[in-house]
Protein backbone atom coordinates (compact mmCIF):
# COMPACT_ATOMS: atom_id res chain seq x y z
CA UNK A 1 0.00 0.00 0.00
CA UNK A 2 1.37 3.34 -1.03
CA UNK A 3 1.29 6.22 1.38
CA UNK A 4 0.94 9.82 0.34
CA UNK A 5 4.05 11.81 1.01
CA UNK A 6 3.26 15.10 2.68
CA UNK A 7 5.87 17.78 2.01
CA UNK A 8 7.00 19.50 5.16
CA UNK A 9 8.70 22.86 5.43
CA UNK A 10 12.34 22.30 6.38
CA UNK A 11 13.17 23.55 9.86
CA UNK A 12 15.77 25.94 8.44
CA UNK A 13 13.13 27.96 6.53
CA UNK A 14 11.38 29.45 9.60
CA UNK A 15 14.81 30.19 11.08
CA UNK A 16 15.88 32.07 7.96
CA UNK A 17 12.60 34.00 7.95
CA UNK A 18 13.09 34.96 11.59
CA UNK A 19 16.65 36.14 10.98
CA UNK A 20 15.52 38.11 7.92
CA UNK A 21 12.74 39.76 9.94
CA UNK A 22 15.19 40.73 12.66
CA UNK A 23 17.70 42.18 10.19
CA UNK A 24 15.36 44.27 8.06
CA UNK A 25 13.38 45.32 11.14
CA UNK A 26 16.53 46.59 12.84
CA UNK A 27 17.87 48.33 9.72
CA UNK A 28 14.54 50.02 9.03
CA UNK A 29 14.16 51.08 12.65
CA UNK A 30 17.68 52.45 12.76
CA UNK A 31 16.96 55.19 10.20
CA UNK A 32 17.34 58.39 12.31
CA UNK A 33 14.58 60.46 10.75
CA UNK A 34 14.86 63.23 13.33
CA UNK A 35 18.53 63.71 12.51
CA UNK A 36 18.00 63.46 8.75
CA UNK A 37 15.10 65.93 8.67
CA UNK A 38 16.75 68.55 10.85
CA UNK A 39 19.90 68.43 8.75
CA UNK A 40 17.92 68.70 5.52
CA UNK A 41 16.10 71.69 7.02
CA UNK A 42 19.42 73.38 7.75
CA UNK A 43 19.03 73.16 11.52
CA UNK A 44 22.25 71.27 12.15
CA UNK A 45 22.72 68.18 14.29
CA UNK A 46 19.68 67.49 16.49
CA UNK A 47 22.01 65.68 18.89
CA UNK A 48 23.51 69.07 19.74
CA UNK A 49 20.10 70.61 20.51
CA UNK A 50 18.02 70.35 23.69
CA UNK A 51 18.20 66.89 25.22
CA UNK A 52 20.32 65.54 22.37
CA UNK A 53 17.61 62.99 21.58
CA UNK A 54 16.82 62.18 17.94
CA UNK A 55 13.07 61.86 18.53
CA UNK A 56 10.11 64.09 17.72
CA UNK A 57 9.96 65.89 21.06
CA UNK A 58 13.50 67.13 20.77
CA UNK A 59 12.90 68.13 17.15
CA UNK A 60 10.02 70.23 18.48
CA UNK A 61 12.56 72.18 20.51
CA UNK A 62 13.83 73.64 17.26
CA UNK A 63 10.51 75.46 16.95
CA UNK A 64 9.57 73.60 13.77
CA UNK A 65 6.25 71.93 14.59
CA UNK A 66 5.83 70.54 11.08
CA UNK A 67 9.26 68.95 11.24
CA UNK A 68 8.47 67.43 14.64
CA UNK A 69 5.20 66.02 13.32
CA UNK A 70 6.98 64.54 10.31
CA UNK A 71 9.54 62.94 12.64
CA UNK A 72 6.77 61.50 14.81
CA UNK A 73 4.95 60.02 11.83
CA UNK A 74 8.09 58.62 10.22
CA UNK A 75 9.35 57.12 13.49
CA UNK A 76 5.98 55.49 14.05
CA UNK A 77 5.74 54.52 10.40
CA UNK A 78 9.00 52.60 10.32
CA UNK A 79 7.72 50.32 13.07
CA UNK A 80 4.45 49.83 11.20
CA UNK A 81 6.24 49.14 7.91
CA UNK A 82 8.54 46.59 9.53
CA UNK A 83 5.51 44.74 10.86
CA UNK A 84 3.68 44.96 7.53
CA UNK A 85 6.62 43.67 5.52
CA UNK A 86 7.09 40.78 7.93
CA UNK A 87 3.40 39.88 7.80
CA UNK A 88 3.11 39.92 4.02
CA UNK A 89 6.58 38.73 3.10
CA UNK A 90 7.70 36.30 5.78
CA UNK A 91 4.60 35.17 7.65
CA UNK A 92 2.72 36.35 10.71
CA UNK A 93 4.99 34.35 13.04
CA UNK A 94 7.81 36.79 12.29
CA UNK A 95 5.81 39.92 13.17
CA UNK A 96 6.88 40.09 16.85
CA UNK A 97 10.52 39.68 15.85
CA UNK A 98 10.37 42.41 13.20
CA UNK A 99 8.50 44.77 15.50
CA UNK A 100 10.89 44.34 18.39
CA UNK A 101 13.89 44.69 16.07
CA UNK A 102 12.53 47.95 14.62
CA UNK A 103 12.30 49.55 18.06
CA UNK A 104 15.71 48.15 18.97
CA UNK A 105 17.10 49.78 15.84
CA UNK A 106 15.55 53.14 16.74
CA UNK A 107 16.86 53.03 20.28
CA UNK A 108 20.31 51.68 19.45
CA UNK A 109 21.14 52.54 15.81
CA UNK A 110 24.48 51.24 14.61
CA UNK A 111 24.94 54.37 12.45
CA UNK A 112 24.90 56.62 15.55
CA UNK A 113 27.13 54.45 17.73
CA UNK A 114 24.02 52.88 19.30
CA UNK A 115 22.83 56.22 20.73
CA UNK A 116 19.26 56.65 19.53
CA UNK A 117 15.84 57.66 20.76
CA UNK A 118 13.49 56.29 23.38
CA UNK A 119 11.28 54.36 21.00
CA UNK A 120 7.81 55.47 22.07
CA UNK A 121 6.58 56.52 18.62
CA UNK A 122 8.16 53.48 16.98
CA UNK A 123 6.71 51.19 19.65
CA UNK A 124 3.20 52.59 19.25
CA UNK A 125 3.50 52.38 15.45
CA UNK A 126 4.62 48.78 15.76
CA UNK A 127 1.74 47.88 18.05
CA UNK A 128 -0.79 49.70 15.87
CA UNK A 129 0.28 47.72 12.80
CA UNK A 130 0.57 44.41 14.64
CA UNK A 131 -2.88 44.75 16.21
CA UNK A 132 -4.77 48.01 15.85
CA UNK A 133 -6.89 47.49 19.00
CA UNK A 134 -3.66 47.20 21.01
CA UNK A 135 -2.23 50.30 19.38
CA UNK A 136 -5.40 52.31 19.95
CA UNK A 137 -5.61 51.19 23.58
CA UNK A 138 -2.01 52.28 24.20
CA UNK A 139 -2.62 55.64 22.53
CA UNK A 140 -5.76 56.10 24.62
CA UNK A 141 -3.77 55.33 27.78
CA UNK A 142 -1.20 57.93 26.72
CA UNK A 143 -3.87 60.58 26.07
CA UNK A 144 -5.75 59.98 29.33
CA UNK A 145 -2.57 60.07 31.40
CA UNK A 146 -1.36 63.20 29.61
CA UNK A 147 -4.70 64.93 30.18
CA UNK A 148 -4.69 64.07 33.88
CA UNK A 149 -1.05 64.63 34.83
CA UNK A 150 0.52 66.65 31.99
CA UNK A 151 3.68 64.56 31.88
CA UNK A 152 4.67 63.26 28.45
CA UNK A 153 7.14 60.74 29.85
CA UNK A 154 4.66 59.40 32.42
CA UNK A 155 2.06 59.03 29.69
CA UNK A 156 4.50 57.02 27.61
CA UNK A 157 5.42 54.83 30.57
CA UNK A 158 1.77 54.10 31.36
CA UNK A 159 1.08 53.17 27.75
CA UNK A 160 4.14 50.92 27.68
CA UNK A 161 3.28 49.28 31.01
CA UNK A 162 -0.26 48.45 29.90
CA UNK A 163 0.70 47.25 26.42
CA UNK A 164 1.41 43.59 27.38
CA UNK A 165 -2.03 43.28 28.99
CA UNK A 166 -3.71 44.89 25.98
CA UNK A 167 -1.79 42.58 23.65
CA UNK A 168 -2.69 39.49 25.65
CA UNK A 169 -6.39 40.38 25.47
CA UNK A 170 -6.56 41.51 21.85
CA UNK A 171 -3.71 39.72 20.06
CA UNK A 172 -2.45 36.67 21.95
CA UNK A 173 0.62 35.54 23.91
CA UNK A 174 3.22 36.03 21.14
CA UNK A 175 2.28 39.66 20.75
CA UNK A 176 2.07 40.08 24.52
CA UNK A 177 5.66 38.81 24.77
CA UNK A 178 6.73 41.35 22.15
CA UNK A 179 4.92 44.13 23.99
CA UNK A 180 6.53 43.10 27.28
CA UNK A 181 9.97 43.23 25.69
CA UNK A 182 9.23 46.65 24.21
CA UNK A 183 7.98 47.88 27.58
CA UNK A 184 11.16 46.76 29.35
CA UNK A 185 13.28 48.46 26.70
CA UNK A 186 11.15 51.60 26.90
CA UNK A 187 11.44 51.81 30.68
CA UNK A 188 15.20 51.39 30.40
CA UNK A 189 15.41 54.25 27.91
CA UNK A 190 13.29 56.42 30.23
CA UNK A 191 15.34 55.80 33.36
CA UNK A 192 16.40 59.46 33.63
CA UNK A 193 12.77 60.55 33.24
CA UNK A 194 11.72 58.14 35.97
CA UNK A 195 14.27 59.63 38.36
CA UNK A 196 13.01 63.15 37.58
CA UNK A 197 9.40 62.06 38.06
CA UNK A 198 10.22 60.64 41.48
CA UNK A 199 12.03 63.84 42.44
CA UNK A 200 9.25 66.04 41.09
CA UNK A 201 11.64 67.61 38.58
CA UNK A 202 10.15 66.33 35.32
CA UNK A 203 8.85 69.14 33.05
CA UNK A 204 5.13 69.09 32.31
CA UNK A 205 3.54 69.30 28.89
CA UNK A 206 3.15 72.94 27.98
CA UNK A 207 5.80 74.06 30.45
CA UNK A 208 8.90 76.02 29.62
CA UNK A 209 10.64 72.80 28.66
CA UNK A 210 9.07 69.83 26.97
CA UNK A 211 9.34 66.30 28.25
CA UNK A 212 11.36 63.82 26.25
CA UNK A 213 8.67 61.48 24.99
CA UNK A 214 7.53 60.32 22.56
CA UNK A 215 10.67 59.76 20.58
Amino acid sequence: MMHEQIWQVPAIVPLIATIAAALFGYLLGSIPFGLVLTRLAGLGDIRQIGSGNIGATNVLRTGRKGLALATLLLDGGKGAIAVGLAWWGLGHDTVPVAGFAAVLGHNFPVWLRFKGGKGVATTFGTLMAASWPVGLACCAAWLVTAALFRYSSLSALVGLALSPAFALVFAGPDYAAMAAGLAVMGFYRHKANIVRLIRGEEPRIGGKKSGESPS
